[in-house]
């Protein structure tokens, strides 16, 4: 099996004694953007020196910056069913918690999305328990084809990308059918014996089942998956490494690894005492294991949820996160009750802002929100979307629909604070263009868009 426990131990356990120079060689190295061994990852978790740590987060901006400018992708999830078979020691919907349990009709599903598209949202994660009976594939095919022929004035769905359990080949080729963005799910940890602690009488509980639902995907022609781990379960350290051999598994036998990673933390559910865990992840670890990943694979997209707090989600876009949830809701039906507190919520959330507030604070820190889904339906995914950003000409392509899916976010859902500011910060980054042709487009492109045209990307 591609994850080697003995061999990520060793690793850390030599790293253990890693002197300040040899982390500065590390770091050096780093500076170069010419790739980590898994030694060289396992080396930087160690650091404790404040002037590394300070070095370390200002070369992870740096790569972040070089790679995906400043432009932040915005989503949100969509909870369709809490249905679960499942006991997950750390789960709110675990099937021994005993609450009325929900599964949203078609109709149901089509509310919940009218909502999200006035809030501009036109990318959504669609989020399910597992339960094979209450949940089946057809369930989540026809929610998916509910969500996409959901349309208000101005909104449209342009994007699902999909977490569900892991599933079978013939299933992931319904689902690329289904035309997903990403498939998405998390391993909650590498760590074996951890991973069947924390799955007692599950279905989930089959770790290397779990483990290969990617393999499978791959093979089912999904060519875009999102990894990540519940940070909290076990040793972030080990989780970390861990999750880069599963990269390279991805990338030797595929050609592409995670288009994705996920970091999120454990939280208090329903049904669980955090006070069991004995792995929480500190704010200081937290921040150094987001910048690690973020040199360690630079083209992969590092996502932050609302599971954290609107301070510390700011901070690590300094250095990491490329993509952000905002305004969500983790309860099934969520978006149409959370105002009268019906739902009920998978885990806590910490950042409550409502997408125009996320947007502002953005915009204030000269970041481009982005809700462009043009790579998608361009086909620029998998392989293709690798080559395109390693080749450095994907900043001719992101920056410029950002500013185009901004601007028709403006005029769509915002009010005149939002307008100024960002009719400003479009302008201000259309200037620093470097090819005229594409600087002429997005101008020309904004002025469209003030007429009532829309989705217009290159």
């Amino acid at each position: 099996m591609f994850i080697n426990h003995e061999y990520i131990e060793n690793l850390l356990e030599e790293a253990k004694g890693a002197s300040k120079e040899e982390i500065q060689k590390v770091l050096n190295k780093a500076e170069k953007k010419k790739g980590l061994s898994h030694k060289d990852i396992a080396i930087l978790l160690q650091i404790e020196d404040e002037e590394q740590l300070k070095e370390m987060y200002s070369i992870a901006g740096d790569i972040k910056k070089s790679i995906y400018g400043n432009r932040i992708v915005v989503f949100a999830p969509l909870y369709v069913s809490d249905y679960c078979v499942n006991n997950c020691v750390y789960c709110g919907y675990k099937k021994c918690n005993q609450f009325a349990r929900k599964k949203l009709t078609r109709e149901e599903i089509q509310q919940e999305v009218k909502i999200l598209e006035k809030m501009g949202h036109k990318r959504l994660a669609l989020e399910a328990g597992e339960d094979p009976v209450n949940c089946d594939i057809d369930y989540i095919l026809d929610a998916i084809d509910a969500v996409y022929k959901t349309e208000n004035e101005n909104g449209v769905i342009r994007r699902i990308n999909v977490n569900i359990a892991a599933t079978t080949v013939e299933d992931y080729r319904k689902l690329k059918e289904a035309k997903i963005g990403t498939y998405i799910l998390f391993q909650e940890t590498y760590h074996k014996p951890t991973y069947e602690k924390m799955h007692p009488k599950c279905v989930k509980g089959d770790y290397e089942y779990h483990l290969t639902a990617f393999d499978r995907a791959m093979e089912g022609g999904i060519d875009d998956v999102g990894g990540g781990v519940l940070f909290g379960l076990s040793d972030p350290k080990f989780e970390v490494l861990a999750l880069m051999l599963h990269n390279d598994h991805l990338e030797e036998k595929y050609g592409v690894g995670f288009h994705t990673i996920s970091f999120p933390r454990l939280r208090k559910a329903e049904g669980m005492d955090l006070e069991t865990f004995p792995h929480s992840v500190d704010d200081d670890m937290f921040k150094k294991i987001v910048a690690i990943t973020r040199i360690a694979v630079p083209f992969t997209g590092i996502i932050m949820s609302t599971r954290e707090s609107a301070e510390m989600r700011r901070e690590l876009l300094k250095y990491g996160v490329s993509q952000i949830s905002a305004g969500s809701c983790t309860g099934v039906g969520g978006y149409k009750e959370h105002e009268e507190g019906k739902a009920i919520n998978q885990f806590d959330l910490a950042d409550h802002r409502s997408p125009l507030e996320v947007l502002k604070q953005l915009i204030d820190d000269k970041y481009i929100p982005s809700y462009c889904t043009a790579c998608y339906r361009k086909g620029r995914t998998g392989d293709r979307f690798m080559r395109l950003a390693k080749s450095g000409q994907i900043q001719n392509v992101c920056g410029p629909n950002a500013m185009m899916t901004l601007m028709e976010f403006i005029l769509d859902y915002g009010d005149e604070e939002l307008y100024k500011k960002g009719e400003a910060l479009i302008r201000e980054e259309a200037a620093k263009i470097e090819r005229e042709d594409i600087r002429k487009l997005v101008l020309d492109n904004m002025e469209k868009l003030k007429k009532g045209e829309r989705d217009l990307y290159l």
